[in-house]
């Protein structure tokens, strides 16, 4: 009996997708596991694999549809003794993709924490040179019997624009998977762009127009929806920082070979505690409930290409600084890359942006619903201060706190701003 594939679920708030790219054709033999499709959802595009033993019977969903509801038929497998034909000549045709919906729970933060940089305009490309008998043993490790290269979405995107044939690379994931830092890595080898030769003259309002991905449109609709509904307040403080520079150099020389701690780890530290010490902070609004919290479950923003995640580090007041570094380093590198499972990047109590690094002095974050708050961190900077009447030099950091009115008031807000400010400018009360 014919097997329908279904639109798979690939997180607890996915109801729509956009089936981005078949990686089989009709007549093609599927074998459980074997990546058969990618899946652009409004967290990243993601490879589905075969669940079944078959043959791809007929295709019900073409490539680039958007809006494909969850548990839509989107292809059929014939099973052995039943033929191509008879199975195809089963389905009931091609079916029309739902209309897009927004889905109830999204990751946002903001929009200057997710903008992309655009995609380049085509460039002629010199022709690659026939890879060498080594090369091909190297492509052959990363293919199937088929011939298909396993890459992520993210790699093949980075080696269209760049000219890199993925055949000629060994990948570093999982099963030899090529990854994004094995085609940057091959940038250097890689053909020579030809630079263009004529001078284009400068066109009045020229511009061009680029079809927003599924992650766009849901980032786009969750920061509308975040604005439309919650009533955000922001609350602001300058905490020194000097403290905790000075504490976070003392632990990285006394550290374990590979444990390196950020200031951002320290943030998320004192974030955590405070939510603790402050609970009614770290909730949010259900209409006729409020969701009170057990733990402190920080999300953080992530920009990655096209857009942000925000994995989230459960229960991290449980957690040490050195435990906080290595999961946030590894959330960070594998968001980055495409490889996170979907339930690293549902749910948190609470978020965390920071722009600091990009020389930011100050912003205010939009919520990423349903949270009720979302912290905006700067950069730290060397400014006059007062102390005890008398006028120094301290390195400053401001923060905003956007917060939900419906769950959070703003004496609560102040509150949680006034035990994280504490936890900053006297690290040592984190390990308390």
């Amino acid at each position: 009996m014919a097997i329908d594939i279904l639109m798979p679920a690939l997180s607890p708030t996915m109801e729509t997708g956009t089936l981005a790219k078949w990686m089989v054709a009709v007549g093609d033999t599927v074998r459980s596991g074997d990546v058969i499709a990618e899946i652009e959802t409004d967290k990243a595009t993601m490879a589905v694999e075969a669940v079944d033993d078959g043959v791809l019977a007929s295709v019900m969903v073409e490539a680039g549809t958007e809006g494909v509801a969850v548990g839509t038929p989107i292809a059929r497998l014939a099973e052995d003794g039943e033929t191509v034909e008879d199975a195809a000549a089963a389905a009931a045709g091609p079916t029309t993709a739902a209309p897009q919906a927004a889905p109830s729970q999204a990751a946002v933060a903001d929009t200057a924490a997710v903008e992309s940089a655009p995609q380049p305009q085509a460039e002629p490309v010199i022709p690659s040179p026939a890879p060498s008998a080594a090369t091909s043993n190297t492509s052959s490790n990363n293919s199937s019997n088929t011939g298909r290269i396993f890459a992520s979405p993210l790699a093949r995107r980075i080696a269209a624009e760049r000219g890199v044939d993925l055949e000629s690379l060994a990948g570093s994931g999982p099963h030899g998977r090529i990854l994004r830092r094995d085609v940057e890595a091959a940038r250097v080898s890689a053909p020579a762009v030809a630079t263009r030769t004529a001078a284009v003259a400068a066109v009045q309002g020229d511009s061009r127009v680029e079809p927003n991905s599924q992650m766009r449109k849901i980032i786009a609709a969750r920061l509308q929806e975040s604005k439309a509904t919650a009533p955000h307040f922001y609350l602001t403080v300058d905490c020194e920082i000097d403290n905790l520079l000075a504490a976070r150099r003392q632990m990285n020389d006394r550290a374990p070979e590979g444990v390196k701690i950020s200031v951002n780890d320290l943030i998320i530290r004192a974030a955590a505690m405070a939510l603790i010490k402050v609970p009614k902070a770290n909730a949010s609004w259900e209409g006729d409930n409020t969701r009170l919290f057990t733990h402190a479950d920080i999300a953080m923003a992530v920009a990655v290409e096209g857009g942000l995640v925000t994995p989230v580090i459960w229960a991290a007041e449980q957690k040490g600084l050195a435990e906080i570094a290595a999961i946030s380093r590894d959330l960070a590198t594998r968001a980055r890359d495409g490889n996170l499972a979907p339930e690293e990047f549902s749910g948190g109590s609470f978020t965390i942006s920071n722009l600091g690094m990009y020389g930011v002095r100050e912003f205010a974050a939009v919520i990423n619903p349903p949270q009720g708050a979302i912290l905006a961190v700067g950069a730290g900077e060397e400014r006059p201060v007062v102390h005890d009447r008398q006028l120094a030099v301290a390195t400053v950091m401001t923060v905003t706190l956007s917060a939900d009115h419906r769950v959070v008031d703003g004496a609560v807000g102040a509150e949680w701003l006034q035990a994280f400010k504490g936890y900053i400018e006297a690290p040592v009360t984190m390990l308390l």
